[in-house]
């Protein structure tokens, strides 16, 4: 599977760390792009950096060189973890300026997977406006919404509450959080 992993300058990059360190370069093919302002962020949230898998294939923003950038080569899946809300609203309305909502773009168009992982509260109606109209376009909106009831006890484990469900809409196998459990009778 061709897996663009595009990280925005939302608060959260401890999300996009941790989706790239469960993805398997020897079985994907991982190519990276990060907005303009996904720097600063990760500068300030993971001191010690962004750390690529082996093999993946970082992307300058600002070239149409990259070969999702047109949809006879798009990837198989794409998610932008975290997502701002102005990156969302420039997908939901085609707004292409670079190579990261060009690649969003030819993903709807060419019905390919598309997962938004926005980290924004409280939403706006705008948010929620555009939200629909991502949801109408094919696109899987996953909120960095943690769930509690397998008791994390490290940021980490929080986080891969997040990054499983990330994990099972692309359809990837992982032991990175329990399943919730059937009752017993």
């Amino acid at each position: 599977m061709r897996i663009l992993i595009a990280i925005t300058g939302a608060s959260g990059a401890i999300y996009a760390q941790r989706l790239l360190d469960n993805l398997d370069p020897a079985r994907h093919e991982i190519h990276v792009v990060l907005s303009k302002y996904a720097q600063t962020v990760i500068g300030e949230e993971l001191p010690e950096g962004l750390r690529l898998p082996q093999g993946a294939v970082a992307h300058n923003l600002d070239s149409m060189n990259a070969p999702f950038a047109s949809g006879s080569n798009a990837p198989d899946a794409m998610v932008v973890i975290p997502c701002t809300m102005g990156t969302l609203g420039r997908i939901a309305h085609g707004y292409s300026e670079n190579v990261l909502l060009r690649a969003a773009d030819v993903v709807l168009k060419e019905k390919k997977k598309l997962i938004l992982v926005p980290r924004e509260t409280p939403l706006s109606l705008v948010h929620v406006k555009n939200f629909e109209l991502l949801m109408l376009a094919g696109a899987t909106l996953l909120p960095a919404n943690p769930s509690f009831y397998s008791r994390p006890q490290t940021v980490e484990q929080l986080v891969d509450t997040v990054v499983a469900r990330v994990m099972d809409h692309l359809g990837l196998p992982h032991d990175l959080s329990p399943r919730w459990r059937s009752e017993q009778e």
